[in-house]
């Protein structure tokens, strides 16, 4: 960079413009469109209310405890008695991009003493695939882990080393509450970043305290110096020893797994248009190794291989939450373009367009992004009508199709269940019911296997490998006398023989709201193919 005026890109008021652009595609949706959160709001609702509704006890066992996973479970609490929960939800929602565009951007300008053209490119990352898939509590604790990151950098940078390791105990501690992914990643990239610092301290002469001397001291350095980080490994030890805690760790190396991830960064709606701006994200990368004009940080290069090896490593599940390395994908790719800078002789013109492309290409997936979550909020306006007929309380089974493939449009519609705890406190069978995992496990032993997730997912067929039913399964075996109403959304088609004793009270599509007026199962006779292994199948007779 020439000269020490700073470029539009680098002003302020560039930056709070930025943040407040990243929030307009959750200002239109009542509820943000994202996979898993209307289950999570359902749990919200049992855990506000759930006093209030002494049926709720009957179905689920909500209890406090101190688990690395209780980011926007806790924020609720005092935000609900203002805004209303499902306001709550979304403000809280919309906080996450904000914050993870302003802790991308804080990064970069700490490491850079400016905020280099090519840092724009790394911010539509902030509705990554993960984000999309509604983990609000891991998403929520990302971006506050790339604003504490920055805080760390800022705090060495001016030498409040002291300071800094008294303030990041208290820290660390919350952002683990948050979520215990954040909580990690911080630790790697204040690991690096201290590293590199220490290593270049012995640059300026052997007589330079704490000086770093080789990589291996500096390592050894580094190490005492995110001490201060280090107290939550003793909350994880007493989160994860207890003998609730339930949860297996599998699926490692699952090579073609982890390429669809870091293919799948901006997954969203339109397939052709999420590929091209992934290949753009890789065309950057590229070129900064192979452009004189471009160079990366030795700082943020060194987290990101560090992050790169952490998301080789990771497995597909840990402590049985799913798509563990899928998570840290798109945070591998922010950290390794916001590494890159323009060299020093780069024209003023060439970083201005540099910074053009960047603000261009972050615009279109904005734009993009707000028109498919509009789609996705009149989507949820239609289906979630039928609850405008379900009665408060009423015992409610849910089943969602959805096809064996991964379609790459993905429904936002797999857990409306929940909404309809949170609306009607009506049953939902998509709550995730996993001890110590989470505050909430399900405890309505009538429903059998139809009682928690994924017990909402049906298909036209058996899915290989997945624990899905088909439908016509479902209807068959569903324990009636456990449920009132059946909601069928977007179900495949199924004969008549299957729905008898069921009253449609609503329909819309192929979305349809039935009362279950005769409790006996129907008389249909299964084709073979369709059941899942004995083991894994289905309720017992009640």
């Amino acid at each position: 960079m020439q000269g020490h005026k700073l470029h539009w890109w680098q002003t302020r008021w560039f930056v709070v413009a930025m943040v407040i652009a990243t929030t307009i595609p959750l200002w239109w949706p009542d509820i943000p469109p994202l996979v898993d959160l209307p289950g999570h709001m359902g749990r919200y609702r049992v855990q506000l209310d759930g006093a209030a509704y002494p049926w709720l006890a009957d179905w689920y066992d909500f209890r406090w405890a101190l688990i690395g996973n209780l980011g926007v479970d806790l924020l609720i609490e005092p935000l609900t008695p203002i805004f209303g929960l499902e306001l709550a939800v979304k403000l809280i929602v919309m906080a996450i991009p904000a914050l993870t565009v302003s802790g991308l951007l804080w990064i970069a300008r700490e490491v850079h003493g400016r905020i280099p053209a090519t840092a724009l490119f790394a911010l539509p990352l902030a509705y990554s695939y993960p984000f999309q898939f509604g983990f609000v509590n891991f998403a929520l604790s990302m971006a506050l882990a790339l604003n504490l990151f920055a805080l760390w950098l800022r705090m060495g940078r001016l030498g409040s080393l002291r300071l800094r390791a008294i303030l990041f105990v208290p820290l660390s501690c919350a952002l683990w509450v948050c979520h215990t992914f954040g909580w990690g990643v911080l630790g790697i990239l204040a690991f690096s970043a201290e590293m590199i610092r220490q290593h270049d301290l012995r640059k300026d002469g052997p007589d330079v305290p704490g000086g770093g001397g080789h990589w291996a001291e500096s390592w050894a350095r580094a190490a005492i110096g995110c001490l201060p980080l280090a107290l939550p490994f003793l909350m994880m030890v007493l989160w994860r020893s207890g003998d609730h805690v339930t949860g297996k760790t599998m699926d490692w190396f699952n090579w073609r797994a982890k390429v669809n991830w870091i293919i799948m960064v901006l997954r969203d709606r339109w397939m052709a248009f999420d590929l091209a701006s992934a290949t753009i994200l890789f065309v950057i990368l590229f070129k900064g190794m192979r452009d004189d004009r471009i160079e990366y940080s030795r700082n943020l290069l060194l987290s990101a291989l560090f992050l790169s090896a952490i998301f080789v490593l990771l497995p597909r599940i840990v402590f049985g939450s799913a798509y563990a390395d899928m998570r840290l994908a798109p945070f591998v790719i922010a950290i390794a373009l916001i590494a890159l800078r323009p060299r020093r002789g780069l024209s003023f013109r060439g970083a201005a367009t540099l910074a053009a492309l960047g603000l261009a290409f972050f615009g279109a997936r904005l734009v993009a992004t707000t028109v498919s979550y509009g789609m996705f909020d009149a989507e949820y306006d239609r289906t979630l009508a039928a609850l405008d007929r379900v009665p408060k309380g009423a015992r409610l089974l849910t089943m969602v199709g959805r096809t064996c493939r991964d379609e790459w449009l993905y429904s936002r519609l797999e857990h409306a269940a929940g909404i309809a705890l949170e609306r009607r406190i009506a049953y939902a069978n998509d709550q995730w019911s996993m001890a110590g995992g989470q505050l909430l496990t399900v405890r309505y032993t009538p429903a059998g296997a139809f009682a928690h997730d994924p017990s909402q997912l049906v298909t036209d067929r058996r899915c290989r490998g997945e624990w899905w039913r088909p439908l016509r399964v479902s209807l068959a075996y569903l324990p009636r006398d456990a449920f009132d109403y059946i909601w069928l959304i977007n179900p495949a088609p199924v004969e008549p023989e299957y729905l008898t004793g069921l009253t449609p009270i609503w329909r819309s599509g192929r979305d349809v709201l039935y009362r279950i007026d005769d409790r006996s199962r129907p008389k249909v006779t299964l084709d073979p193919d369709l059941l899942p292994p004995r083991r894994r199948l289905i309720p017992r007779p009640s």
